[in-house]
């Protein structure tokens, strides 16, 4: 049995290795598509056998390989009895094991980062923003730092894999690494763009201007954010339309989902109206609405009404003001017009509209009758114009 092993090792360990990597990568495309399904189109329990399938057959090659490799070690030969003439074979001994450990190895250390780096960013969020934040914020913020932190640690564990397998196999890394720094000066002068959004990205997450899932407006667009890496903010709008933004372009962000958000509307009523009773009625509709059962939990300050904020052409304009949760003002304001518009139709309070009143010209002037059709005066019991002809 552990001759076998130690006469087949190569082979074994090589399709070991491409088995893993292609379990990464069904695994990986297979969650997508989870992700991409509706609720009701997922089956919970046939999702559940696939992974655990998965789990098993990668435990299974990588149990496999050490085997593989523990017959080499502990046969009675050593190494040198799996060494063959063949130069790609001694290759693989000598070099292919070390490589083959170098990925497996940062494959674990990614995967501990994705597992404990959103824990840690968790904890500091939490005692950085203890008692000035909403809870929103911190799911948010954790989020966002934790998807940063997790690609750009992945990304210098993928550069530092790769110098040490040019290493391994034998380019000297000196001469790459210098040419490395004076291709990057050339780039940089070259994409100062790029440069420029990566640079902004950092302000951005470090200044905490947004996060992924908040309502922001950035660069003249307004929409949910999606995604915030160092170089790009993507964004959805009402529309479902996704637009991607470099970090670079944007100078002024506008967060509407921070902590908290406000109701602001502006009701207009009739110029004959009481505006004590007015205003009376508005607190009432906001004070019932803070009371609801389900709106309760989603209001922190009732609307009421703040002041005649301006005299318009067919009425009254008055301000309402009142906070609530994160990303609620818009639920909220709707149900608010729906309820006031109620009340006013109960209270008789006009809402006034623009309109237009026209005159056709039928008032007298002494003994004489204006024409409609052309305002003409004629003497009283004229039947005909005596401008135009027509009858008046």
């Amino acid at each position: 049995m552990w001759d076998w092993f130690s006469n087949n090792s190569i082979w074994l360990l090589s399709a070991a290795a491409l088995g893993i990597t292609a379990l990464i990568f069904l695994r990986n495309r297979f969650r997508d598509s989870i992700a991409k399904l509706k609720p009701e189109q997922k089956n919970t329990r046939r999702n559940r056998v696939i992974s655990r399938t998965f789990l098993y057959t990668m435990g299974a090659l990588t149990l496999l390989i050490l085997a593989a490799v523990v017959a080499v070690i502990f046969s009675s030969e050593g190494a040198n009895n799996i060494i063959n003439p063949e130069d790609i074979q001694e290759w693989l001994l000598s070099n292919g094991i070390v490589i083959l450990a170098y990925i497996i190895i940062a494959y674990f250390i990614y995967r501990l980062v994705k597992l404990f780096i959103p824990k840690l960013i968790a904890r500091f969020v939490r005692a950085k923003g203890k008692g000035r934040h909403s809870k929103s914020w911190f799911e948010k913020r954790t989020k966002t730092l934790a998807n940063l932190t997790t690609w750009t640690l992945g990304l210098l564990i993928g550069i530092i894999v790769l110098f040490m397998i040019l290493s391994e196999v034998g380019v000297d890394i000196t001469p790459l690494l210098a040419s490395a720094g004076v291709a990057g000066i050339a780039i940089g002068f070259g994409a100062q763009s790029l440069i420029k959004d990566f640079v902004s990205g950092i302000f951005i997450s470090l200044e905490d201007q947004y996060n992924a899932g908040d309502v922001v407006k950035v660069a003249g667009i307004a929409g949910t954010v999606e995604e915030v890496t160092l170089r790009r903010t993507v964004l959805r709008d009402l529309d479902g339309i996704l637009h991607t933004v470099p970090n670079g372009e944007i100078t002024t962000a506008s967060n509407y989902t921070r902590d908290w958000s406000r109701v602001n509307l502006d009701i207009s009523v009739g110029y004959g109206e009481d505006m004590d009773r007015v205003f009376t009625v508005i607190n009432r509709v906001g004070k019932e609405l803070a009371a609801d059962e389900y709106f309760s939990k989603l209001i922190k300050t009732p609307p009421q009404a703040l002041r005649v904020q301006n005299f318009g052409d067919s009425g009254i304009d008055i301000r309402i003001l009142g906070d609530v949760r994160p990303m609620m003002q818009w639920e909220v304001t709707g149900e608010l017009r729906k309820r006031l518009k109620k009340a006013f139709d109960e209270e008789g309070i006009e809402i006034p509209w623009p309109h237009i009143k026209l005159y056709f010209g039928e008032s007298q002037q002494g003994n004489g009758i204006f024409c409609k059709a052309c305002s003409h005066p004629n003497p009283a019991g004229n039947k005909f114009c005596a401008n135009c002809g027509k009858k008046l």
